[in-house]
């Protein structure tokens, strides 16, 4: 399997996690398991990974009433892994990244 990882997952409650518990969460693809996630996190930060645990989140049914009717959806399904890494390790989001703007 190719990168399993498809984003970090930012909010409030994964930054409290990331501060308080040194827990990292991402957004992973549907058919990783934990060990590739392991292996994956491992290769890319060059980190300690203590254990994986993930979730599968269940996409929301959307309704939208217009003129002609009832159009009816669904977001899709997703998954996301929430990482806890050795003591005194710690995951830069921001390492590869370049700042545009600056003179």
């Amino acid at each position: 399997m190719k990168n399993p990882l498809l984003r970090p997952w930012l909010t409030e409650k994964s930054t409290g996690l990331t501060e308080k518990k040194g827990q990292y969460v991402f957004k992973v693809k549907l058919d990783a398991n934990k060990t590739v996630i392991k292996k994956a996190i491992e290769e890319k930060f060059g980190v300690v990974v203590k254990s994986v645990r993930t979730v599968n989140c269940l996409g929301k049914s959307k309704r939208q009433f217009t003129r002609k009717g009832v159009l009816q959806g669904k977001k899709s399904d997703w998954k996301k892994a929430i990482v806890t890494l050795a003591k005194d390790q710690s995951i830069d989001y921001y390492s590869g990244s370049t700042q545009k703007g600056e003179g």
